[in-house]
């Protein structure tokens, strides 16, 4: 239930983003508000949804 996922920042539009999980690119991209999300994202960012929070993958 708590399972980490990473997640690519597809696109930002306005106070949303667009994720697309990594472990199933397929799949319909997740919407998110960007209040949930970290300050630093930008379109390509990479994120780990983890214990109900979103952190930023450092590469």
């Amino acid at each position: 239930m708590f399972e980490r996922i990473e997640y690519t920042v597809e696109r930002i539009d306005g106070d949303y983003a667009y994720l697309k999980n990594d472990a199933e690119p397929d799949t319909e991209l997740k919407c998110v508000a960007r209040a949930l999300l970290p300050d630093t994202i930008a379109e390509g960012s990479r994120v780990a949804y983890e214990m109900l929070e979103y952190t930023m993958i450092c590469i």
